[in-house]
């Protein structure tokens, strides 16, 4: 084997490492505080899909990016697209990041009119 195909591969498996780390980094709850906040807002833009869907949320005045699940977890939860729409207000359960100024949430649970939609059951 040439040594151009040892690096290269070599360079290969470093770049599948570091998107690899990056992915990690920012899926899972490693970035999160570890402890649950609650927040109020309304739903201003809504992109659902894998591998979660992303909410923007305006909470007093201030947007806040808030992860919710991917598609089976919703439905699971009893969520349908609609009921995560721009103009729906909602209760979001869930972690935030570490560094609060982030303005980013995962959620556990979100409650809408009344019914909550348990993402993450028996997570606390």
């Amino acid at each position: 084997m040439g040594r151009s195909r040892v690096l290269t591969g070599l360079l290969a498996l470093f770049l599948l490492a570091a998107i690899g780390l990056e992915a990690g980094a920012h899926h899972g709850w490693r970035w999160t505080s570890g402890k649950n906040i609650e927040l109020t807002g309304i739903i201003r833009e809504a992109r659902l899909g894998n591998p979660h869907g992303v909410l923007k949320v305006d909470a007093e005045g201030e947007t806040w990016t808030v992860e919710v699940g991917q598609p089976w977890r919703n439905t699971r939860a009893g969520l349908n697209d609609g009921d995560l729409a721009p103009g729906v207000e909602a209760v979001f359960i869930g972690e935030p990041s570490a560094d609060i100024g982030d303005r980013l949430m995962k959620a556990e649970r979100i409650v809408i009119g009344g019914t909550t939609h348990d993402l993450y059951p028996g997570r606390d």
